[in-house]
């Protein structure tokens, strides 16, 4: 009986790691047949973000091993720190959940940003598709109308939340630079503050150039842009002006210099740390295949939205630069936030 019981036993330790053998030796086509890929957009529907993610989501499963559903879903919150927060600690860690989350997110740790749980050096960025302009557009029929009166002359914009170029852009600039911008939160997306600036709620926001020649209120002219933050000149704006013109001081240009690395990120789709490196490498290549794809490209020109791929090792190279700058210039960019 005891024999019979120890063969039993012996056969059943056998099987099972039959099993983690066969689990581990499992090919990346095996792994997605049949499964489905959630591409999760930090922000609400209509915004250049949710185009980009669907986009996306429609091309880059004909790119992955075993060819996967791939959906898109909005999960907005606090500018993306929410979704950051949660593809890092709780969504599933297997490759079937894509974050894509705001440019200036993997920078809050480093800012003092409150309620950041990741360590962005350990995300697996997958890339950005584009590399867009953050600009401010306002209403024609604002008290503020040029760049300049902004140091005299109140400007409401609206915003998402803390991380977000939106909510950021106008706290940075009026703490560093003394401009007068007053700040109403709460948005779920770029899109909403369009149309809070067209109800008349507030009088414009600082959100990416694509979002806002795509509105209509800038289509008819009801509103313009007043200036461009990046730390280049965008050659779609010649006649916009830079942001860095109202810096004063070299320790102003160094701080702006810092804050305005996020612009070089783009629109980072991320993976949790610990997706197994075979699926990570498949998901980067499907992701650069779809943008790749004739008719993604295609359909980006008719949603007015361009491709600037950026690489997961040019994003990783970004955000650890960023990260070793001096603490002087650091501290800067925090008493500019507030922190």
């Amino acid at each position: 009986m005891k024999l019979n019981k120890f063969v039993a036993m012996a056969s059943a330790a056998l099987a099972l790691c039959g099993m983690s053998r066969a689990a581990s030796a499992q090919s990346v086509e095996d792994f997605y047949k049949g499964k489905t890929v959630t591409v999760m957009i930090g922000y609400g529907p209509g915004g250049t973000d949710d185009v980009w993610a669907r986009l996306i989501a429609k091309y880059m499963g004909e790119h992955i091993p075993g060819r996967p559903t791939v959906v898109a879903t909005n999960v907005p919150g606090a500018g993306s720190l929410l979704l950051a927060n949660q593809v890092y600690n709780t969504q599933p860690k297997d490759g079937t959940v894509i974050g894509l989350i705001n440019r200036g997110v993997p920078f809050e740790p480093l800012l003092g940003g409150l309620g950041t749980r990741f360590d962005p050096m350990k995300f697996n960025y997958i890339g950005s598709p584009d590399r867009d302009t953050p600009a401010c557009a306002i209403r024609v029929d604002a008290p503020v109308q040029t760049m300049q009166e902004l140091l005299i002359k109140e400007y409401i914009v609206g915003a998402t939340g803390s991380g977000s170029d939106s909510q950021l852009y106008p706290e940075v600039l009026a703490n560093m630079l003394g401009v007068k911008m007053k700040i109403v939160q709460g948005y779920p997306g770029s899109r909403d503050i369009m149309l809070a600036t067209e109800r008349g709620e507030v009088q414009g926001g600082c959100v990416s150039y694509d979002t806002i020649v795509r509105d209509i209120m800038y289509r008819e002219k009801r509103t313009r842009l007043l200036f461009q933050a990046a730390l280049k000149p965008d050659d779609r704006m010649p006649e916009v002006p830079m942001i860095h013109d109202l810096a004063t001081s070299d320790a102003q240009k160094q701080a702006l210099d810092l804050f305005l690395q996020r612009t070089l990120v783009g629109r980072p789709f991320v993976m949790a740390p610990g997706v197994p490196a075979d699926r990570l490498a498949a998901i980067r290549a499907a992701f650069l295949a779809a943008l790749k794809d004739p008719s993604l490209a295609a359909d980006a020109r008719v949603a007015g939205v361009n491709i600037h791929y950026v690489s997961p090792d040019e994003l990783t190279k970004i955000i650890s630069d960023s990260y070793a700058s001096p603490p002087a210039v650091v501290a800067s960019v925090k008493k500019a936030l507030g922190r």
